[in-house]
């Protein structure tokens, strides 16, 4: 465990607590792993197509593998501050299927609503155990001996779970326990993992082990669109971001994001937002930053 911007690419710290001293902006972070985090001080802004939502001081927040759109902001006297906890597909469900062989925790599934099925996020204010959990955890991170200790750390990881999984219903609680199946978070991890690659549709098909209907019918269910829809949408809200938040060339941008023919790139951004990428930069970048980032 260590004070990091971001984990590291080569070794990723199970618990991470970061410090922002400066306001960097709207950010995009892949995730690996799934992250639960709780916000010690500022403010956090998740950003999911038009709609922006505030993670305040006090929050614990759910953001699940994939591409996130972010923001953090110091408040006036004391820098932004997070504790966030990472957990694979397979440590999440070894958990959980350990609290609930050993200690008989139920990890039934069957939360329907919107925020359960839909989000791959969830905001929510911590309950009290869990925020003295998250402050506790926080002192402990000041403790030489605790940062290599990794039966402690271990230890907090089942815990935090268990605080979740044993509270009453909450979207946070289903979405915890939603990724109890392993076969839909593989299947969620590879397409994740393709959203900037150059593949088929029936490539995919084949990565996931399935025909090719037998995918299509599948992603309808996770995702609510078809899947060549579903990229182009992804690929376009990124090269937003890219356009307001970098320098970089309109083709460039179209090549970083999946789009190599930099005419079709224009079209398929215009028909989405009803503007060519030239004038949504030029339009955002002449507004006051919080005009743009209400209307990301």
């Amino acid at each position: 465990m260590k004070n990091t911007k971001t984990p590291s690419t080569t070794f990723q710290p199970m618990i991470v607590k970061m410090i922002e001293t400066l306001h960097n902006g709207i950010q995009s972070q892949a995730l690996s792993r799934y992250a639960i985090g709780y916000v010690l001080h500022g403010t956090k802004h998740i950003y999911n197509g038009d709609k922006r939502i505030s993670v305040n001081r006090g929050d614990v927040f759910y953001l699940s593998i994939g591409q996130h759109y972010i923001e953090n902001t110091p408040g006036e006297e004391h820098p932004y501050e997070e504790l966030v906890f990472y957990y694979t597909p397979e440590e999440l469900q070894h958990t959980l299927l350990h609290l609930n062989i050993t200690y008989g925790l139920s990890v039934v599934y069957d939360c329907t609503g919107e925020e359960c099925l839909n989000l791959n996020h969830v905001v929510m204010p911590a309950w009290t155990s869990l925020r003295t959990f998250f402050q506790n955890t926080a002192n402990y991170l000041r403790a030489e001996g605790f940062r290599h200790d990794n039966t402690a750390e271990n230890i907090k990881m089942t815990e935090l779970i268990y605080l979740i999984a044993s509270h009453e219903d909450c979207p946070l609680k289903y979405k915890l326990l939603s990724n109890i199946d392993s076969a839909d978070e593989s299947f969620e991890k590879t397409v994740y993992n393709h959203i900037f690659k150059d593949i088929s549709i029936e490539e995919l098909a084949h990565l996931t082990n399935r025909s090719l209907t037998s995918f299509k019918k599948e992603f309808r269910r996770h995702f609510e669109m078809p899947p060549h829809k579903w990229y182009i949408h992804q690929r376009l809200m990124h090269s937003r971001l890219l356009l307001l938040s970098t320098s970089k060339s309109i083709s460039e941008i179209g090549n970083e994001c999946t789009f190599p023919n930099t005419s079709h790139f224009i079209k398929l951004f215009k028909k989405e937002y009803d503007m060519t990428p030239a004038n949504y930069r030029a339009h955002h970048l002449t507004t006051s930053p919080d005009v743009n980032a209400a209307s990301l």
